[in-house]
């Protein structure tokens, strides 16, 4: 009889879940839809009923020790989704409440970038660190702190929002209905935005992304015209870099962490991004911290990443694992 947790991922467009060993382990997973339900009981009936078919699969028999959950403005202190601007279910949403009205277990819930942090301390490359912060680098831009060995929840639970800090007075409109806020220039959006602006700009000069619509750019695009020599490409990604490594230089001063790690599809650009948000960190930090903060890439890798991040919630509360002692 193995002992499991059941991670569970929701994003806005699927939702992805597994269940998995304390060693990381994968044993199962599946997903199903989030963006076709209209509302969260519809969601939440779909989910059981493909959990429970995806179990019976299994080949051995499994003891589920808790579900840990990651979701968009994940609430850990009142097991709530608050008004979670890329999901349909609108306002407060009492996700563990109705979530223990089908498993009678402990079900943990927190914000995607926390879960992607403590997915970091358990499995990945944090596991020897007390203090460290998790940026994640998709659609909009996620972060997790860790101080002391513990996420940085603050009073009510949502403290961390390095994305929505604002790195531009009067700048590009968030979608949190403010200017300026890091996420829309650091993320896969706000490189869009980047290099349109850019080709505006530069009316003259040669680019591979000079034929793409808005909406058919992507993040992988930019950086494969990167790879090639591509100028627009290149100074997107330096600019990114410029706006990430200043506001990462302004995250040190309050945390002082060990390390910084970037999660997501533009992370995964290596070089591209890495190299000129290291360089403007280092040239914004105060001198007391230059040189002691190491960038890196994070340590949970493959397509099972956001479900550890998940199920580490689970391992993180009830084993008792986590940070260096």
């Amino acid at each position: 009889m193995k002992k499991v947790a059941l991670g569970i991922d929701i994003g806005g467009t699927n939702t992805e879940y597994g269940f998995l060993e304390k060693n990381g382990n994968c044993l199962i997973k599946n997903s199903i839809s989030t963006i076709s339900h209209q509302n969260i009981d519809s969601f939440l009936h779909e989910l059981y009923l493909s959990i429970e078919n995806t179990k019976k699969e299994l080949e051995e028999n499994i003891i589920i020790t808790g579900i840990g959950i990651g979701a968009p403005n994940g609430n850990f202190y009142k097991g709530t989704i608050e008004y979670a601007p890329n999901l349909k279910w609108k306002g407060v949403i009492n996700l563990v409440e109705l979530f223990q009205e089908y498993y009678k277990l402990p079900v943990f819930l927190t914000n995607d970038a926390n879960a992607a942090a403590i997915g970091e301390m358990i499995y990945g490359g944090a596991k020897e660190m007390k203090d460290f912060i998790v940026i994640t680098l998709g659609t909009g831009l996620g972060s997790g702190i860790v101080t002391n060995g513990e996420i940085v929840y603050g009073h009510d639970g949502f403290a961390g929002e390095i994305g929505h800090t604002i790195i531009e007075n009067n700048g590009r409109l968030c979608g949190c209905g403010r200017n300026g806020c890091l996420e829309t220039y650091a993320s896969a959006t706000g490189i869009k935005r980047t290099v349109i602006e850019l080709l505006l700009n530069h009316p003259t000069e040669n680019s591979e992304l000079r034929g793409f619509k808005y909406e058919d750019l992507s993040g992988k695009i930019i950086e494969n015209a990167a790879n090639l020599g591509d100028k627009i490409a290149l100074e997107a990604f330096n600019f990114t870099g410029k706006m990430l490594g200043l506001s990462l230089a302004n995250a040190v001063a309050h945390t002082s962490p060990e390390a910084i790690f970037l999660f997501g599809g533009l992370a995964c650009a290596g070089e591209l991004i890495f190299k000129p948000t290291k360089y403007y960190m280092e040239e914004n930090l105060l001198r007391i911290y230059k040189d002691k903060v190491q960038l890196l890439p994070s340590g949970l890798s493959g397509t099972d990443a956001a479900i550890m991040g998940a199920s580490a919630l689970v391992w993180k509360e009830i084993g008792g694992v986590g940070g260096r002692s």
